[in-house]
């Protein structure tokens, strides 16, 4: 059987509004938040996503790091966040790569192992661990 691929719905939060939120700083109906369907890449570590996600979701470029592409090349790409994301009853909040252009966001290994998701490959779909479905396991060790 071929590996299909695997989307995902999650929401992707700027970080950054939620503390001003909280700070009272800002209205909470303020907070930019994005629904998404992303393709769940288990080759890739990181969440990446694209510029019109980051311009949408108002993003700071905060660092720039040397990644190797699929082809095998190497090349520095900027990080923006931090973003939170969301998936069902699971959060994390992360760093995400800057892909060019509108080229497709991807969900990686990191963000995925925080929440304590698994992937069903028959079913083409990502679901939150049935061991643990009120709180993500975590590994202190």
């Amino acid at each position: 059987m071929l590996w299909e691929k695997i989307y995902a719905t999650i929401r992707l939060i700027n970080t950054r509004d939620v503390v001003l939120a909280d700070a009272k700083a800002m209205d909470k109906a303020a907070i930019r938040s994005l629904e998404l369907s992303i393709l769940v890449d288990s080759g890739t570590y990181n969440l990446a996503i694209n510029e019109t996600i980051k311009e949408q979701l108002g993003l700071p470029i905060i660092d720039e790091q040397v990644f190797e592409l699929a082809n095998g090349q190497q090349e520095k790409c900027p990080i923006v966040g931090p973003i939170d994301i969301q998936f069902e009853n699971r959060a994390t909040t992360t760093r995400a790569v800057l892909l060019p252009g509108d080229n497709e966001p991807l969900l990686g290994q990191i963000p995925r192992k925080d929440i304590d998701v698994v992937l069903l490959p028959r079913e083409e779909k990502m679901i939150v661990n049935p061991k643990t479905p009120l709180i993500a396991r975590k590994e202190l060790k």
